[in-house]
Order: C-alpha cells, then structure tokens, then sequence
C-alpha cells in the first residue's frame, strides 16, 4: 500500500503540497468529455452532417414563415384578415423588420415621413384603411415615385408591412412630416 500524504517536496510561502492523485471518477468524466469533443467537432464542423443550432433556428424560422404563407395564400386580403396579423407580435416584429430594410429612405426609420408622408399620423393620402394600406403598399404610386412592392417583396411580406404600419398609425411621431391627405373616418 503506498502512502497517499507524501509530500510533493517543494515549499511555497511555508506552504507544502500532498502528492495525491485525482479521484478515478473525475479523470473518467474527463475522459469522456474528450472524446465527445472529438465526435461533435466531427459531426459539426469536420463533416458537417449535422445543422448548427443558428442554422437549425433558421431553418425552423424559414418553416414557420413557409406554413404562414401557405395559410394566407389564395385567401382574400380583408380588413379583418390584416388587423389580425396586426395583432400577432411576430408578424408585426418582421414587418418592422421590413419596413426598417425598405421604406425608411422614403418614410424614415420612425416613419414620420421624408420624401414620403407620414405614416404615424390620422392622415391618409391613399385611405387609411388596411386593404388602403394594402393596396397602397402592393401597387405602389408611380406618379409620385413609390415603387411596386408586391413583385420585390411578394404578397406575404408586404401583408407583413401592412401589420406594422397598422401597429403605428395614430401614434403621431415627434417631428413628423406635416399632415398629408385626408383625415381617416
């Protein structure tokens, strides 16, 4: 039997270390955790035959947005159908998403309004309702500059940016463009 309290014989600040070694269940876990490494680094990085968890998010992100295409695609776009996307805190969030890439060269990113109007106000020049909004947002106005939207952003997003822009009407930004067209009723 060797003795476990021998002295690793050197003296730091009066300080003197035992020589014992580590319990069997720690270099076990040790161990373990080596070889995991190796087969995930593989699995992840050196082959790649598995998804980072970014990419799964992504693709998980990209079948949610598929699924809600396909429930909206070929229903009719109503009043009733935007104010209730309006209402779902995702599809607002990637409206805004949306609006922040697209509109605010035009809108500015508040929408207060630049070149275009105001969208944060009561004041519509096109109607305030959200098939107006709709309508508005997926024709486009050539005559005074605002593109098409519908073929860039397809029917799906540009309802995406109808529901933000309905989450932020009437909240009057600061330092917003004048008032623009008529009240809405």
């Amino acid at each position: 039997m060797t003795d476990t309290n021998q002295l690793r014989g050197h003296n730091f600040d009066g300080i003197e270390e035992f020589d014992n070694s580590l319990p069997n269940w720690w270099l076990w876990t040790f161990y373990l955790a080596i070889i995991f490494a190796v087969f995930y680094w593989f699995h992840y990085h050196a082959i790649g035959t598995g998804a980072l968890p970014a990419e799964e998010f992504q693709q998980e992100m990209e079948a949610a947005e598929a699924r809600l295409a396909a429930s909206l695609e070929g229903k009719e776009v109503t009043d009733a159908s935007l104010l209730a996307l309006a209402a779902e805190p995702t599809v607002v969030q990637k409206g805004a998403q949306i609006f922040a890439t697209n509109c605010v060269a035009c809108h500015l990113a508040n929408a207060g309004g630049s070149i275009g109007p105001n969208l944060t106000d009561d004041y519509w020049i096109h109607g305030g309702k959200p098939t107006d909004l709709y309508k508005t947002v997926t024709e486009g106005v050539p005559a005074k500059g605002m593109i098409t939207w519908l073929p860039v952003l397809g029917p799906l997003r540009c309802q995406q940016v109808v529901a933000y822009l309905l989450t932020i009407k009437n909240t009057n930004v600061a330092g917003g463009k004048a008032p623009q067209g008529e009240p809405e009723k």
